[in-house]
């Protein structure tokens, strides 16, 4: 590991830091170290830092800003690869955008609301990154990425680079063919959006905005949503319905705000949300015959 350090240094790939506390790249606050945190300063330093990776058969995942990760207490062994800011170039032609994987969707869905875009108003709110917004399918309020995304760039396990296309991608509620199939990470999207009334669509995201922060408790550490919808059955309604809002094991705590949240109350292990998200899935299976799959991915 320590020549692999040597050689990421020499070479300029971006931030390289042993041992770094994931609970700072999380919106859970909360994970163990990773063995090796490599944040790439563009994505040619992100392909050198793959190149050397593999090079020294080192295992490896990369993270967004977090939003929906839930770390182990123990880490990540080998390298985590954290597309940031470097990784967020924007280009837009017409109703073409071009955007790094890095970037914030929040902050691309307010930036193109004001050139008169329409077609992202649904991620007005939602805490991720581009790249993972294209990993999970995000999505709100009736719309998703798949409805918008025209392709996207992506590094798979082998440490090579491919565009996949909308098709490709096999999008589904909540799921992309990277997760498992194909697993992979975006670090590129091209978006087709439509031109609209531009005061109409500000408009909406503000109101979008609004309603995340009126029904979700964004002033906790939390995860977004913890449970992908059982539908027609909603993820939330049915944990408050047996009764289960409010409740706590150790640091964290199923919201009062909205029972689809686990927040962290201040001092929550991984552990502690782990064990209440297995409480969760126990009662409604054995009170309402229903199976509660997590939309937060839980990695170690």
């Amino acid at each position: 590991m320590e020549r692999l350090v040597q050689e990421l240094k020499e070479n300029n790939v971006g931030k390289v830091l042993q041992h770094e506390p994931l609970a700072h790249h999380t919106t859970l606050k909360i994970g163990g170290p990773a063995e090796l945190f490599i944040e790439p300063n563009s994505v040619q330093g992100l392909e050198k830092a793959m190149t050397l990776i593999k090079k020294h058969n080192i295992p490896w995942r990369a993270i967004g800003r977090g939003s929906n990760l839930l770390v182990s207490d123990e880490g990540i062994k080998g390298a985590v690869i954290k597309l940031g800011r470097d990784i967020s170039d924007l280009t837009v032609e017409g109703t073409k955008v071009k955007v790094g994987g890095g970037y914030s969707i929040v902050a691309l869905a307010t930036q193109l609301s004001r050139k008169g875009l329409t077609g992202l108003e649904f991620a007005a709110g939602i805490p991720g990154s581009v790249g993972g917004a294209v990993y999970m399918n995000a999505g709100a309020h009736g719309s998703d990425m798949s409805k918008i995304l025209e392709k996207a760039l992506v590094l798979f396990e082998d440490g090579t680079i491919e565009w996949l296309t909308n098709d490709e991608l096999q999008f589904s509620y909540r799921h992309s063919i990277l997760q498992n199939e194909r697993p992979g990470v975006c670090i590129e999207a091209v978006l087709s959006l439509e031109e609209g009334n531009r005061e109409a669509i500000v408009e909406k995201i503000q109101k979008n905005k609004d309603y995340r922060k009126e029904t979700q408790p964004w002033n906790f550490p939390c995860a977004g949503s913890i449970f992908r919808n059982p539908l027609p059955n909603y993820a939330g309604e049915l944990i408050e319905k047996n009764g289960l809002k409010g409740y706590e094991i150790g640091g964290a705590k199923v919201s009062d705000l909205h029972a689809n949240f686990i927040v962290n109350t201040g001092n929550a292990t991984a552990q502690d949300v782990v064990d209440l998200i297995k409480y969760i899935q126990e009662t409604i299976k054995e009170k309402e015959g229903i199976e509660m799959h997590t939309e937060v991915e839980i990695v170690s």
